[in-house]
């Protein structure tokens, strides 16, 4: 492997810089939930729209 990097943070990734990332957000615990709440009733509503299309397929065939 070559001494020389392409990328500020030392590797290959060309990325420019890792020091320009933003800062990591840490959440409470309630905010946590807040957000997993969401996230499962978003993927429910996908499940219900993957079982509508679903359903209208089979009618068809």
């Amino acid at each position: 492997m070559s001494e020389e990097s392409t990328c500020a943070c030392g590797g290959n990734c060309s990325c420019g810089s890792h020091a320009e990332e933003e800062p990591r957000v840490f959440l409470t615990r309630e905010e946590y939930v807040q957000r997993l709440e969401h996230y499962l009733a978003d993927l429910k509503a996908e499940i219900d729209s993957v079982e509508h299309e679903l359903a209208d397929l089979r009618q068809t065939a």
